[in-house]
């Protein structure tokens, strides 16, 4: 009953912003259009004459060539800058991020919007001016991908192991699937400005097998703990953003769902260097649900603190929800070529339940020149009085409270037979060297450590590294193509291709090929 009560507020929360976000599309729309293409319910400025009068369909296609013909921003395109600060350091595409990655807020001081094929054929159209005035958009993508792997096991629902684990996303071995579909509803407020007060938000849809790596517990969650789903759907996102320009130098308030604030990577296919992902991001909180405020202090200062209800738990799910704070700074340099962003990634009392790990998490960003960017990331993580699975008072514990679970069930820790609980840590480091050769083309080299102290995390205690060297090519501005060869390697156990995580069945190494495409639209 109680999953069933979880399932339906999730179900009235998810309509809730669908309503929000179609009646705020309505409230912008323009009233009676006319053909004058400077009138406020004309199409946008920068649109070729007469195209409101032409057809969406027809709109849709040119706008797709224009993308696809896309070479670059041009020699003569000035580049951006953080208003108030130095330069905006890359440029989307070829990265994923224009600035260096800080979450749970839009990049404070800069331009946010998103403009894709399908919103340039809406703002040609009648109204097209006001809709894009209004700063609304809908966009997203498909992203198929698949992989070749020296692994052949079948992942193991149950207890997590076995296939092409602990690599992330692609768990089964030797196998195509559609990762991700994702659609974007979203308004971005105008965090240039500092004179009045803006608002904004966002509703993510994902519907794919990386859903298993961003359901929280209570959001839809019995698709992969009781139904061991393949494939599912996640309300990934859902916030609003408040802009308040006058505390500092403009703070930016999120109320919602939101991407983990922390790391280089994120859920969402496009905002990663790579296909895959490192051990490293795998391994941490994905998303939170509560309250976090972004302050621009200065050019080169920015404060974040947060209230959440846990890690990826809903805050409705009483038996597991805990009030946990965390807080960050992020210094970056005059020139905008350097940023530091430590985090206290959620801190309470530490005691073990559903992926209630403490995270302290550092990232570093360095631009050498145009071409050369370097990306670091480390964390330690913790619990306290994680169940031995060494001890069968232990393992009791996990099966006494999930019992409701087929699977997903946080782990327990490898400790002292003895022990019936134990304190569990780990600790991990990656880092990205990324080289940019034309406007449409980066390759990069990916480090990544990880020390799985008690096993709690992976189901082995080890040391794992991985080495991974992606290229990505983009088609115009609206395909990207990502190709890359991985290698890891446990260094105390065979923990590869191990599907009962049981000693001497599985494999020290495994070697991947694999490879995506993300189809913007």
């Amino acid at each position: 009953m109680a999953t069933n009560r979880n399932f339906r507020m999730s179900r009235v929360i998810l309509f809730g912003l669908l309503a929000l976000t179609v009646r705020s599309f309505a409230d912008d729309a323009p009233s009676a259009p006319m053909s004058v293409a400077a009138d406020p319910d004309g199409p946008a400025e920068g649109c070729a004459k007469g195209s409101e009068s032409s057809g969406f369909f027809r709109r849709l296609k040119d706008s797709y060539e224009s993308h696809l013909a896309w070479n670059g921003p041009g020699a003569n395109v000035p580049p951006a800058v953080v208003a108030g600060g130095a330069e905006v350091p890359e440029s989307i595409p070829p990265w994923p991020y224009a600035t260096w990655n800080v979450g749970g807020t839009p990049a404070i001081g800069t331009e946010n919007m998103y403009y894709s094929a399908l919103m340039d054929a809406l703002y040609c159209g009648k109204g097209g001016k006001k809709l894009k005035d209004g700063r609304f958009t809908v966009y997203g993508w498909l992203e198929p991908g698949g992989n070749v792997s020296t692994s052949h096991t079948r992942f193991n629902y149950v207890n997590g192991s076995g296939g092409n684990f602990p690599a992330a996303y692609s768990f089964e071995p030797n196998a195509a699937q559609l990762d991700q579909v994702a659609v974007y509803f979203e308004r971005v407020p105008d965090e240039i400005q500092r004179d009045h007060f803006d608002w904004g938000g966002r509703l993510t849809l994902l519907y794919g097998t990386d859903y298993k790596y961003t359901f929280s517990q209570g959001i839809f969650s019995n698709q992969y703990t009781n139904e061991t789903r393949q494939y599912g759907f996640d309300p990934v996102m859902y916030y609003l953003d408040f802009w308040l320009p006058k505390i500092g130098m403009g703070t930016n308030v999120r109320v919602g769902r939101y991407i983990s604030i922390p790391d280089i990577e994120a859920q969402l296919a496009p905002n990663n260097l790579t296909y895959s992902h490192s051990l490293l991001y795998t391994f941490d909180p994905y998303t939170q649900q509560g309250v976090v405020a972004t302050t621009k202090l200065s050019k080169n200062w920015q404060i974040q603190t947060e209230i959440n209800s846990g890690n990826d738990v809903a805050p409705w799910v009483k038996s597991e929800r805990h009030l946990t704070p965390a807080a960050c700074i992020q210094w970056t340099s005059d020139s905008g070529k350097d940023s530091l962003y430590p985090c206290m990634n959620g801190i309470n009392d530490g005691n073990w339940r559903w992926n209630n790990v403490q995270h302290a998490v550092a990232t570093w960003y360095h631009k050498f020149n145009s071409q050369w960017h370097t990306d670091t990331e480390a964390w330690y993580m913790w619990q306290s009085r994680t169940p031995n699975v060494q001890n069968p008072a232990g393992l009791a514990m996990i099966a006494q409270r999930y019992s409701y679970l087929k699977v997903g069930a946080p782990s327990g820790a490898i400790c002292n037979p003895a022990l019936v609980t134990c304190y569990s840590y780990e600790w991990a480091i990656v880092n990205y060297i990324n080289y940019q050769y034309g406007p449409r083309d980066i390759v990069t080299w990916r480090t990544d450590f990880l020390n799985d102290a008690r096993g709690q995390r992976t189901g082995f205690k080890t040391r794992y590294v991985e080495f991974d060297l992606s290229y990505t090519h983009w088609v115009g501005d609206l395909i990207e193509l990502r190709p890359e060869l991985r290698f890891e390697h446990s260094l105390d156990v065979d923990a590869y291709d191990n599907p009962f995580l049981t000693p001497g069945m599985g494999k020290h190494s495994q070697a991947m090929i694999a490879m995506d495409a993300i189809l913007h639209f």
